[in-house]
């Protein structure tokens, strides 16, 4: 815990502290550093920013307090309740090291504040009116522990990872798939042509992007039966089980469902939706619909990084990853590390952790603030995509392993011989990746022999490496780890 005395933050700032000397005298609850907290709390870690002059443990007490049971000032109805029992506290205040201007607080909320069930209630009453408070100049979740006995509340992921590898019967490999590419302009058929050259070529998905629903070039259901044809002729050339995730995200929840329900009569594997557009409870509600129906899930991330990118304001992607879980979808998009997107190594692979295991250790060094049992809830597929073409197989097959989507948009389309070339260049390259790591070898140290070598054998794979060998995509991470965070927590 921080000096109490630290000076930068004690200076007059009388409009704020009077409001914060109310909250401690409504029950002395919402700063408390002698509480332990009970296996049934849920955890909250922010990173504060306090406005100049106020004090950090002020500052902990009305984050505490805005999102639990206080207000800003005494209310004579505090006496008709049991503050002890529904108080927010603040457990503990940390530095963040390398910033005076910051600390971590660390939040228990009691199970009773909590709707079963309701991630919108879990939301609103976390991430709530607090973020707007003007005493703070910043306020970021960074991370959050749901407790088992409320995490049993939710549905989780309609399937999860093994029950889909085991009704498309593919295992021992990550899954492929790759974006329809351009995203938005097709026609309805020459869009189910794109996505049958794909899939014959030997991917095993492919994706509607974000944006593409129902525009005036492409409705919705001449979409969905041109795709379906494309994935069953596909399936009837190869041999394979093969999707489209279709995109079901709608401007209302009635269109979503009759969405879904044509999907499930042209008989699609998969749908997709964007699941923070279309919000939480829809999210829910279609995520209930899957496991009924038995389709799977697909959520695309469309807007996380308008919440979560930047470092001292809003939420992190591990708890919107986390979120997602909880209420459920099958594939989780989750970065690439080495692509065109935003993502941190060690972060990046604490989240898949997150979202595939059945429980994960606080750490630190990956950015896990609190360990988080998930008490036998599904894993979802992390699925990495953005940017990423055959050079990068190797690392992909290294930092991810089996147990991952990986989607290749440009890296499929843009290769010069077409869809079919591109995707053929992806399986090989990916079969060749696990053969090699199968047998023993140094994925990161002889990838490039790899790849290589099985580019003898495949012309499709020989011009897909000459075609991106020197596209990169190397910019410093704006949302990376505190370094001297870690160094702290290894001392």
């Amino acid at each position: 815990m921080r000096d109490q005395g630290h000076s930068n933050n004690h200076h007059n700032h009388r409009g704020f502290q009077a409001g914060v000397q109310d909250y401690s005298a409504a029950g002395r609850y919402y700063y408390d550093p002698d509480y332990q907290p009970q296996p049934t709390d849920v955890l909250a870690a922010f990173r504060v920013t306090p406005q100049d002059g106020v004090p950090w443990e002020e500052a902990a007490a009305a984050v505490a307090a805005e999102s639990s049971s206080g207000t800003w000032t005494t209310v004579w109805s505090d006496l008709l309740t049991d503050q002890a029992r529904y108080a927010g506290r603040t457990y503990r205040i940390e530095a963040v090291p390398g910033r005076e201007d910051q600390f971590f607080a660390y939040i228990a909320y009691p199970l009773d504040l909590f709707e079963e069930g309701s991630m919108a209630n879990l939301m609103s009453s976390v991430v709530g009116n607090v973020f707007g408070f003007k005493a703070l100049k910043a306020l970021r979740l960074e991370d959050i522990h749901i407790p088992p006995v409320l995490l049993k509340t939710y549905q989780g992921p309609p399937h999860g990872i093994q029950v889909e590898r085991d009704r498309l019967n593919k295992y021992g490999r990550p899954l492929l798939g790759g974006t329809m590419k351009p995203k938005l302009g097709l026609s309805a058929k020459n869009y189910g042509r794109v996505v049958y050259e794909a899939l014959r070529g030997g991917l095993d998905f492919t994706k509607d992007d974000e944006n593409i629903t129902s525009q005036p070039f492409m409705r919705w259901y001449d979409r969905f039966r041109f795709v379906m044809d494309a994935v069953k002729k596909a399936e009837a050339e190869t041999g394979e089980r093969k999707g489209h995730f279709l995109n079901v995200t709608a401007g209302d929840m009635e269109e979503m469902y009759r969405r879904a329900e044509a999907a499930k009569e042209l008989e699609a594997p998969v749908i997709m939706v964007d699941y923070l557009t279309v919000g939480f409870t829809a999210f829910t509600s279609l995520s209930k619909w899957c496991r009924d129906n038995g389709v799977f899930l697909h959520a695309h991330r469309a807007m996380h990084a308008v919440i979560d990118r930047q470092r001292n304001h809003g939420i992190h992607w591990r708890v919107l990853a986390k979120w997602c879980r909880i209420v459920g979808a099958d594939h989780l998009h989750n970065g690439t590390v080495v692509g065109k997107l935003e993502g941190d190594r060690a972060s990046t692979m604490g989240v898949a952790d997150l979202l595939r295991k059945d429980f994960v250790e606080r750490d630190m060094s990956r950015g896990i603030f609190f360990d988080q049992p998930w008490v036998s809830m599904p894993g979802i597929f992390p699925v990495a995509s953005g940017g990423i073409h055959v050079w990068h197989m190797p690392e992909l097959v290294h930092i991810y392993g089996d147990d991952a989507i990986l989607q290749f948009g440009g890296g499929t389309l843009g290769h010069p011989w077409g869809n079919t070339a591109g995707a053929t260049a992806n399986r090989v390259a990916l079969e060749a990746v696990i053969k090699a790591r199968n047998e023993g070898r140094d994925l990161l140290r002889e990838g490039t022999d790899i790849l290589m070598n099985a580019a003898k054998h495949s012309p499709e794979l020989k011009l897909a490496l000459e075609t991106w060998k020197d596209i990169r995509f190397e910019f410093q991470t704006v949302d990376a780890l505190d370094t001297a965070a870690l160094e702290a927590e290894a001392k």
